[in-house]
């Protein structure tokens, strides 16, 4: 009986990664063999993205490309699921007839689920929950993945020592929103509880990151722990989203500049050389040119480390979407690069800090000059690398190095 062959498009954040691992490891079992090349294979399954138009549009054009190679007979089958169809599986049945199954979000499962890896051995993610309580008026998050669901501690203790077993050596903690792990399991329930019983549970991770956490839950409690405990990487990822009151207060965001000023400052005190992620939304509705420029000022002064910007996004069903004021896309571009033209000169003065130090740095990838790979506080696929000179590493290992130059997003070393 010949293979059956399988192939999977997974686009958009490491939450639909997570997802299709779960889905790859279900037709596994089926008989099929996964394959990298999808142009020439028995299933393709696409998980698409439905958060911002962006994302959508991406989505639509890898549909349309799959369609083709189904009408091409390049692939048999297709499967097309994830917050795009959730969102709108009635007109994407309408526009793609050739799409053999629709399904939407991959149904949370409260208990251990294996995955077939997607990624490379030594980094995985692990998903604690799924929805969301902040019900931020721009974002379709609500709409798309429900209410909060929370997997419980010891569901989330067993995917750990599994993937301890496997000898991972980077885990991120990954969720809509990880600091509200817990709300919907009992009141002694919340991250700390959590990453404390799977530090405890652990031995043999190296490296704890923690994806999303929202500034408004971030607890004087956890700034402790990831101060004291050395395996929890010193990378806060704290999306503030604006700065300005009434922008805050429009976006639902349930926090102040005060707020926001007061826990940087914290955070900074309590983890000396910590690297502070943020994203911000530009030209969100009514956003004036004057509350733009407090942005801009308030970036310009804190100096975040590692920053991402978005041109606001009119999301139906949102709140924000049917707000009066809506701000011109051109103007929206012009804020945006602005933004990122001031961040690209902070993020290479935050890199020169490293230059003489030593780092710890997970090697990844071998080309055909160097190595390349990352510290602590660089994110996968997400932040910048570092560069190695051409020596016998190994893939998956870690190797103490001197960092001799910086780039604005990258260093070099030695």
């Amino acid at each position: 009986m010949p293979e059956k062959t399988l192939s999977i498009i997974s686009l958009g954040c490491f939450r639909n990664t997570y997802d299709s691992e779960i889905v790859a490891n279900l037709y596994e079992a089926k008989g099929y063999t996964l394959k990298k090349d999808y142009t020439d294979c028995d299933l393709l399954i696409v998980n698409t993205c439905g958060f911002i138009a962006k994302a959508k549009e991406e989505s639509l054009d890898v549909i349309s490309q799959a369609v083709e190679l189904k009408k091409k007979a390049k692939i048999k089958r297709l499967i097309v699921f994830g917050c795009l169809v959730q969102r709108y599986q009635k007109e994407l049945k309408v526009f793609f007839p050739q799409v053999d199954e629709w399904w939407g979000t991959e149904k949370f499962s409260p208990s251990f689920v294996k995955r077939i890896k997607l990624l490379p051995a030594h980094i995985d993610f692990l998903k604690i929950c799924e929805g969301c309580v902040n019900k931020c008026s721009y974002c379709a998050i609500p709409f798309i993945k429900g209410p909060l669901r929370s997997k419980p501690k010891e569901a989330v203790l067993k995917e750990v020592r599994y993937l301890e077993k496997k000898g991972v050596k980077e885990l991120n903690i990954i969720g809509q929103d990880i600091t509200s792990w817990g709300k919907d399991l009992g009141k002694e329930h919340n991250l700390v509880f959590l990453l404390k019983a799977i530090l405890k549970t652990t031995k043999t991770i190296p490296w704890i990151r923690l994806i999303y956490t929202h500034p408004r839950h971030i607890t004087d409690e956890l700034i402790d722990l990831i101060a004291h405990e050395e395996r929890i990487c010193k990378y806060i990822d704290m999306p503030i989203q604006h700065i300005n009151d009434r922008i805050l207060k429009l976006m639902k965001r349930k926090t102040t500049k005060k707020d926001i000023i007061k826990l940087i400052e914290k955070i900074r005190k309590k983890i000396p050389g910590a690297i502070i992620r943020t994203s911000v939304i530009v030209g969100f509705p009514t956003e004036t040119v004057s509350e733009f420029k407090e942005l801009v000022l308030f970036l310009r002064e804190v100096r975040f480390e590692r920053l991402g910007a978005f041109v606001y996004s009119r999301e139906e069903d949102t709140a924000a979407h049917d707000f009066k004021g809506q701000v011109h896309h051109q103007t929206k571009l012009r804020r945006y690069n602005q933004l990122m033209s001031l961040q690209k000169d902070i993020a290479q003065e935050a890199n020169q800090r490293f230059i003489g130090k030593e780092l710890d740095v997970l090697v990844e990838e071998k080309t055909k000059d160097l190595y390349i790979g990352r510290s602590q506080f660089d994110a996968y696929e997400v932040d910048g690398v570092v560069f190695l000179e051409k020596k016998n590493l190994k893939i998956g290992e870690f190797k103490r190095v001197k960092i001799v130059d910086a780039y604005e997003y990258d260093l070099v070393a030695k």
